[in-house]
């Protein structure tokens, strides 16, 4: 689990809803999810920027913290693949706003 201590301080939801799913790449990560792109190697094609070993880093807090599940298959060369969980999809709604405030604000700024 994340280090929750900062929650503990403060008894703040929303502290703890960043601590979970705030930062820079966490909220792309499972928006990407729910749209269906649940290999490595296309979330890192979705998100030009992104190291393979910030994304690597990612998703493993992401599966600790139980928002994704991590399927292996055994195949050759072996396939994974990331869903979101009961808690992943609760994260919904919070990233709809999100994306519905961003397109309200980049209209605002002629970045539509």
């Amino acid at each position: 689990m994340e280090d929750l201590a900062a929650y503990g301080l403060t008894k703040c939801p929303v502290t703890l809803t960043s601590l979970i799913i705030g930062g820079k790449w966490k909220p792309v990560i499972i928006y990407n999810v729910s749209r269906g792109i649940n290999r490595f190697g296309e979330m890192q094609r979705a998100m030009p920027g992104i190291s393979k070993k910030m994304l690597t880093q990612e998703l493993r807090d992401l599966e600790r913290n139980g928002i994704l599940n991590r399927k292996i298959y055994a195949e050759i060369p072996p396939r994974v693949e990331y869903s979101l969980t009961e808690q992943g999809n609760a994260t919904l709604p919070v990233l709809q706003s999100m994306v519905d405030w961003g397109k309200a604000y980049a209209k605002t700024l002629g970045l539509h």
